[in-house]
């Protein structure tokens, strides 16, 4: 990547606590909260399965789900089975559902330089059965396939009125 004229010289400036990376990092901010998130794109929704699945903690996975439900990932919805009482169920809000090409490029990522031999998962659209996979496009969907051809640009603040 290259930065825009004015941004070669960073000792100039800084995103500081504007960083959208280090802002996501400080939402999923343990292993825990990344397993939560990833565990509800499979389908895992209460809590005694989010222990059982991570193979975390009691208070390691409540810890990750205020956090999450906190930061809007997730939310909360209310269930009772016949004779119990009232408990929750965790689900992902639409900002959470848009984590799913970060997990996915995570996973993609892991699969290439972390496995031996063949992943143990795939992920295939439901439809064609074709494989799923995350790339980077330009606004239009062209392919973008070396870290060289992207330019970093400042977007400045906007002012209020």
């Amino acid at each position: 990547m290259e930065f825009e004229p004015r941004l070669r010289d960073r000792s100039r400036w800084s995103t500081g606590d504007a960083c959208s990376v280090a802002r996501l990092l400080d939402v999923l901010s343990t292993k825990t909260a990344f397993l939560v998130v990833r565990e509800c794109f499979y389908g895992t929704s209460r809590f005694e399965d989010f222990m059982s699945r991570i193979g975390a903690s009691a208070p390691a996975v409540s810890r990750a789900l205020k956090q999450l439900e906190a930061a809007g990932i997730i939310h909360r919805v209310p269930y009772q089975e016949a004779g119990q009482r009232a408990r929750d169920e965790y689900r992902l809000t639409p900002a959470g559902e848009d984590l799913l090409p970060v997990m996915l490029a995570l996973t993609q990522w892991g699969d290439k330089y972390l496995q031996d031999g063949t992943p143990p998962l795939s992920f295939v659209d439901a439809t064609t059965q074709r494989r799923v996979g995350v790339r980077v496009t330009d606004d239009l969907g062209g392919p973008i396939t070396d870290a060289d051809d992207i330019e970093i640009r400042w977007n400045a603040p906007r002012r209020s009125r």
